[in-house]
């Protein structure tokens, strides 16, 4: 299994090579009809390097390498980039599929169809490409049943997690977009999603001593309800970007009681009842963009459905936001994560 340099874990913070970075937040599950403004922010995932517990994932997991984060059934989160320093190309892949093009995991970049976002200016990314404008939410679902992006768009459910690679500038091109930054001092991209977070929750002892790993309870993301937002299309020259990657990350999602077991530590507490969060008069976003050019809708991504055929009725009641809660928005040091083979 080999290290790269390139993945680190900065807090609940994953960094990919010199400048992308990435933040799993937890967020409120949409219905699944209709399309809605984005959720707020609620936190984030903690993350922790499968390398600390090898001797409690199974060998899978072990060989892949990378870093695991704890999500409950039908657990929905988005992915934030605020923080990322300079231009990027960032694959992900839930289950080695595509979120972007819904083909299959592929080690180099490809823009027919594009199988990447481009940071900074892709913020956030909630969900799978599924629409002009929109995706559809992740939501997280166990293996087996056939209701992950994995399972309905390649027949098996081998991989699950998220995969994340970033790819930057050649040298000369990072060169002179550096040079045109410090002529002209330009802001950084932010996020949203500015809700309180959940207060960090206190270590565990250790995990109980004896035996062997068990084989740990695999999770993938499958999807939930449709959102207002856009997939930037690459303005780029393709020949822009580095043919080697600067850093890739298998995350492994895992329920609740398998992160007590392997990790010692008590799990985040279970999502806040989107009722009651909605009552208390907490915001939405919605995000406009006058100049976006977006994606056009991902082919094999089309047909997939929402867990809720799978798992039954969603229970949790829903509130329609007041329209005043819908807030528009404008148009470090640490361990290497060990990285393996997927």
């Amino acid at each position: 299994m080999a290290e790269r340099a390139g993945v680190r874990i900065d807090g609940n913070t994953l960094r990919l090579g010199d400048g992308v970075v990435v933040r799993f937040v937890r967020t409120l599950r949409l219905p699944e009809r209709g399309t809605h403004p984005l959720p707020p922010g609620l936190g984030e995932f903690p993350l922790r390097r499968v390398a600390d517990h090898a001797d409690r994932v199974p060998e899978a997991w072990r060989a892949r390498g990378g870093v695991l984060l704890p999500m409950y059934l039908r657990e929905a989160m988005w992915l934030s980039f605020a923080g990322t320093t300079e231009p990027a190309a960032l694959q992900v892949g839930v289950g080695k599929v595509c979120a972007v093009s819904g083909k299959p995991w592929q080690g180099r970049l490809t823009r027919d169809p594009q199988n990447y976002v481009t940071l900074p200016r892709q913020p956030w990314l909630d969900g799978i490409n599924s629409g002009k404008g929109t995706v559809r939410q992740f939501v997280a679902v166990p293996l087996g049943l056939g209701a992950t992006v994995e399972g309905q768009v390649t027949g098996e459910e081998t991989w699950g997690g998220v995969q994340l690679q970033a790819f930057g500038l050649r040298p000369e091109v990072l060169e002179r977009w550096r040079a045109a930054q410090r002529a002209r001092s330009a802001p950084s991209a932010g996020g949203y999603g500015a809700a309180p977070a959940f207060a960090a929750p206190a270590p565990g002892g250790p995990p109980p001593a004896g035996g062997a790993p068990r084989q740990a309870a695999a999770m993938g993301l499958g999807v939930g309800g449709s959102m207002r937002q856009e997939v930037y299309r690459d303005e780029r020259p393709a020949s822009d970007w580095s043919d080697t990657p600067s850093g890739r990350v298998f995350v492994h999602l895992v329920t609740p009681p398998e992160w007590r077991r392997i990790t010692g530590e008590e799990p985040p507490p279970s999502p806040v009842d989107r009722a009651a969060y909605t009552r208390a008069g907490l915001p939405w976003f919605e995000h406009y963009d006058d100049e976006a050019d977006d994606l056009s809708p991902a082919d094999p991504l089309k047909p997939v459905r929402p867990v809720g055929d799978w798992l039954g009725d969603d229970l949790d009641p829903w509130q329609q936001p007041t329209p005043g809660q819908v807030v528009p928005l404008k148009d470090a040091p640490g361990k290497p994560v060990a990285d393996g083979d997927w």
